[in-house]
């Protein structure tokens, strides 16, 4: 008999999606995904920018268990990977368990019913026996508060909220910001608009990126060869692995990637002061490194000039700086990034004893292994605190994730138990660990990067390889929980499903955690 068991999940990105999914394939239908837009998607929805794209290569950057053989690329670009997004949600059967336009404002555990209640945008209440927040880290777009932003007249927008009902075309433009996304919109809309100043507070290491469409025999050849597209994500995974070691452990290995930049940028980039403009101060790798064939060939036109100046504000029609120069412009873009240290924003969260979750996080945020907080009993989070990456796919530690919640799920459908808590004490020592790794790696550096707080504490990077995460969450260890019995509250033991839950074998569902 299978037992059942409410399940609540908040976000339908990779993160969410991929949850629900494998919950479905594992007999668990109890299921409500609550999405804050009208579509699934997470980033990949949202960020429609020009040339927006992904920077892992297609076949690593897909679940396992649900393998896309029509690439067109082997980095795939945005509407690709929201297309796969859609398909997979409709594919297992999720989609009809999603509540759209429906985003969560607050969730509360109540220990006498062991539930969490979970309150909608709209008034709307919705009741479970497990959490799972799947909202992600790249989800609340950052625009700094810069001096007199709402009294500038013209156009201006984040590059996660593009506005494609203003033509750019004849404009000035003003960007504000080099990061990821700039870095792919820039060389995107420079041909278009008149003039184009990109205001660099940090220049960017960035390499080349080997991307290529596949042909249409390529495709098919990975479409009708069994195994060949299995191959090519093994190789892709390899390849990139072995460079977590020189970000958390032998950073002087990252000198092979500074050479790829020097000769990236010196190729590209002819003009002695331009070059020097464009090259970081900070040692590489501390920041996110960045790829990209026609970023600094962008940068070289005739109609785009880099502003190094601080911006002291925004003025009805354009930037002014500290250098006392004004630089009259149409529109503003910000490719200023996410508010990816405020994990879980702006929903309020309230666990056992009225505990807080942004109280227990105002000195940063922390999980036993990403995932479970102390004081927060059925709360998983994926995607959580300290499990983001420098040189391989998120989906990998996404996974690994999924495996392990499903196994708490599956502990906590049993019965007996009214909750699963992490002990505070293993949390505590747990964190501990990975934040004396984290002082060794290449990002404890002095470097102004988004994987800090402002206090300076690194929430964001996992310091090690994907395969130690994968063997370190394989197995639900119940020593480091608390299992709070049903008995000891009063609390009538789960209902059973008289009806046999048909499931699909899966290779990770018996516990297969070799990375893939």
């Amino acid at each position: 008999m299978a037992h059942t068991a409410s399940i609540a999940i908040i976000g339908t990105g990779f993160a969410g999606l991929g949850m629900a999914a494998r919950l479905k394939r594992a007999g668990f239908h109890d299921l409500t995904l609550f999405e804050k837009a009208d579509d699934v998607g997470g980033c990949w929805r949202d960020n429609t920018y020009p040339g927006a794209a992904c920077d892992v290569p297609s076949h690593l950057y897909s679940y396992s268990f649900a393998q896309n053989t029509a690439w067109s690329r082997r980095f795939a670009p945005q509407a690709e990977i929201h297309q796969y997004l859609r398909d997979t949600a409709d594919t297992f059967g999720v989609t009809p368990h999603i509540r759209f336009n429906s985003p969560v404002t607050t969730a509360e555990f109540d220990e006498e019913s062991a539930t969490w209640t979970i309150t909608v945008e709209d008034g709307s209440v919705h009741v479970a026996d497990i959490l799972i927040a799947a909202t992600g880290l790249l989800n609340r777009p950052l625009v700094p508060a810069i001096p007199g932003l709402d009294t500038f007249q013209g156009e201006q927008f984040h590059s996660a909220t593009w506005n494609h009902d203003y033509d750019l075309t004849g404009k000035s433009i003003a960007v504000v910001g080099t990061g990821a996304s700039a870095v792919q919109f820039v060389p995107a809309i420079a041909p278009r608009v008149a003039r184009l100043t990109l205001f660099q507070k940090n220049a960017a290491h960035v390499i080349p990126k080997p991307d290529h469409p596949y042909a249409p025999i390529a495709r098919t050849a990975f479409r009708r060869i069994p195994g060949l597209q299995r191959l090519s994500r093994w190789l892709t995974y390899w390849q990139l692995e072995p460079r977590g070691a020189a970000f958390t452990r032998f950073p002087r290995l990252l000198k092979i990637a500074d050479r790829q930049f020097r000769r990236h940028i010196s190729r590209q980039v002819t003009d002695d002061a331009l070059r020097t403009t464009l090259t970081p101060e900070d040692p590489i790798g501390c920041k996110r490194i960045l790829l990209s064939n026609e970023y600094y060939g962008a940068l070289t036109r005739d109609n785009v000039d880099i502003v190094t100046a601080a911006i002291t504000e925004v003025t009805p029609t354009g930037v002014r700086t500290s250098d006392g120069s004004h630089h009259e412009v149409d529109a503003i873009i910000y490719g200023t990034g996410f508010k990816a240290t405020e994990i879980l924003g702006p929903i309020h969260v309230t666990g056992r004893n009225g505990r807080v979750l942004h109280k227990e996080w105002q000195d940063g945020a922390e999980a036993h292994l990403g995932i479970s907080v102390a004081g927060f009993p059925n709360l998983f989070i994926l995607y959580g605190p300290n499990t983001g990456l420098g040189h391989s796919s998120v989906v990998l530690m996404l996974e690994a994730q999924i495996n392990y919640v499903l196994q708490a799920v599956r502990r906590l459908a049993k019965g007996d138990i009214a909750w699963l808590e992490v002990w505070s004490a293993v949390q505590a020592g747990s964190n501990a660990a990975l934040q004396r790794r984290i002082r060794t790696s290449v990002w404890a550096q002095e470097c102004d990067s988004w994987y800090r707080t402002a206090s300076g504490k690194n929430t964001i990077q996992w310091p090690g390889f994907t395969f130690e995460y994968a063997a370190r969450t394989r197995r639900l260890d119940e020593s480091d929980f608390h299992l709070e019995p049903v008995g000891a509250r009063g609390l009538p033991p789960r209902r059973n499903d008289e009806r046999e839950t048909a499931r699909i074998p899966h290779p990770a569902d018996r516990g297969d955690r070799r990375p893939r």
